[in-house]
């Protein structure tokens, strides 16, 4: 498995597979041939589909903004190694210099065709969560020392409490936010309005959803607007951790030290599935993203709740469990509706499963691990049209609804 410094990326949204992926290949083949007068890129698959409303085009011009950019959208052609792929090829009067072909694997991670330089190195040994468990037993250390001992006390530390200094960041941006989202969706931000709807007869459970709600909500608009948030593990489910970290610091007078920990442990779990599976909607549907992402955010509420490890693989376990078949269908193929509440109906879900994994029993038959490879397995079957083409789902059915209103007012 990478570094958790490959999970948690601080960055503008609204798309760590369509935006970050592609603006951080552009910007080393830039460099690369810095001497270029001309870059042509064609995008294909998901990039191709939702490109326009994800900013894919967008990001890959204002990379490349002192050079003449050629971008095509080519959506038929299919994608036999990743629906997130493009190419980019650097010309100097007219003479093509050299073409990568580029694979956005979700999170803001690329890989390239035939290129080693570009593999990321593998620092932890264990590859999958059983493994991971086995090794902490045996040298009697606890989630967060594992990722200490391999990437450096120090080090890693540090790094968190700027992830975590962002995520709290974002969400006090968001709830202060008001307005429209960018985009023809013209979606109104609500953040600020749930966190201050308190309710004349609000209960401890309405309490919790409001606060939880709002938070999420904050971030996903953040993203959503193209601000400065952190990969969750992606862009489009960067609501769900930050929600419910930030949730229990106000709520239960947590300290940051403390929340730092709990990101290594939600990076573990993150890392467990991005290594075994995906975290990319394009290849896997939603349950790739949000379904990580409430994985993640359950396993950090359960450390903050100071359970053992087999209590924080259950919390994972359930959260993970029940997103199996979750679609990926973004209306006009921007990163708002359905994604921007399914945020905050999954920071609802990942605190719950923490807190239902305090009333199990610990002979639990379903393993992280074996959940996490039938969420591949299901992302794979999953139809094209249900992983972020905007060919299915509420993306379908939104847009023919809304086109024979159209017609029937005219």
């Amino acid at each position: 498995m990478q570094s958790l410094k490959e999970l948690y990326k601080i960055g503008n949204g609204p798309s760590s597979s369509h935006t970050m992926g592609p603006k951080r290949a552009t910007e080393i083949f830039k460099n690369k041939y810095i001497d270029a007068d001309k870059f042509k890129i064609i995008l294909y698959g998901s990039l191709a589909m939702t490109g326009k409303g994800h900013l894919t085009d967008y990001i890959i011009k204002e990379t490349l903004e002192d050079y003449e950019v050629e971008i095509e959208f080519d959506t038929q052609t299919e994608c036999h190694v990743h629906p997130n792929t493009f190419e980019i090829s650097a010309y100097q009067e007219g003479k093509l210099l050299d073409t990568w072909k580029v694979y956005s694997i979700g999170g803001g991670t690329f890989k390239v065709a035939k290129q080693e330089e570009t593999v990321l190195e593998e620092i932890y040994p264990q590859e999958n969560f059983n493994e991971i468990k086995e090794y902490i037993r045996n040298n009697q250390m606890d989630l967060y020392d594992y990722v200490c001992f391999v990437e450096g006390k120090e080090e890693i530390s540090e790094f968190l409490s700027q992830v975590w200094e962002a995520m709290k960041n974002t969400i006090k941006n968001g709830l202060a936010a008001t307005g429209v989202i960018p985009g023809k969706l013209q979606l109104q931000k609500r953040a600020k309005k749930i966190y201050e709807n308190k309710l004349n007869f609000e209960t401890e459970d309405i309490r919790k959803t409001r606060l939880l709600s709002s938070y999420a909500y904050a971030t996903s608009e953040e993203n959503a607007s193209g601000g400065v948030i952190v990969t969750a593990p992606t862009c489009g489910a960067s609501g769900v951790l930050p929600a419910v970290l930030y949730y229990m610091k106000e709520e239960y007078h947590i300290e940051d030290e403390e929340i730092v920990k709990a990101l290594a442990v939600a990076g573990v779990i993150g890392n467990v599935v991005k290594t075994n599976a995906s975290v990319s909607g394009a290849e896997c549907g939603c349950q790739a993203e949000i379904g990580t992402a409430c994985s993640m955010a359950a396993a950090a509420a359960a450390y903050l709740f100071k359970l053992d490890i087999d209590k924080i693989e259950n919390s994972a376990e359930v959260a993970m469990e029940h997103h199996l078949g979750l679609t990926c269908d973004p209306i006009y193929g921007y990163v708002q509706i359905p994604c921007i509440e399914r945020n905050a109906v999954a920071a609802m879900r990942a605190f719950d499963a923490a807190t239902l994994s305090l009333l199990l029993e610990k002979d639990k038959k379903i393993s992280f691990d074996l959940v996490v490879e039938t969420m591949y397995e299901t992302g794979k079957d999953l139809s094209k049209h249900y992983r972020e083409t905007s060919e299915g789902g509420l993306a379908k059915k939104y847009c023919r609804k809304k086109y024979f209103n159209e017609e029937m007012a005219n």
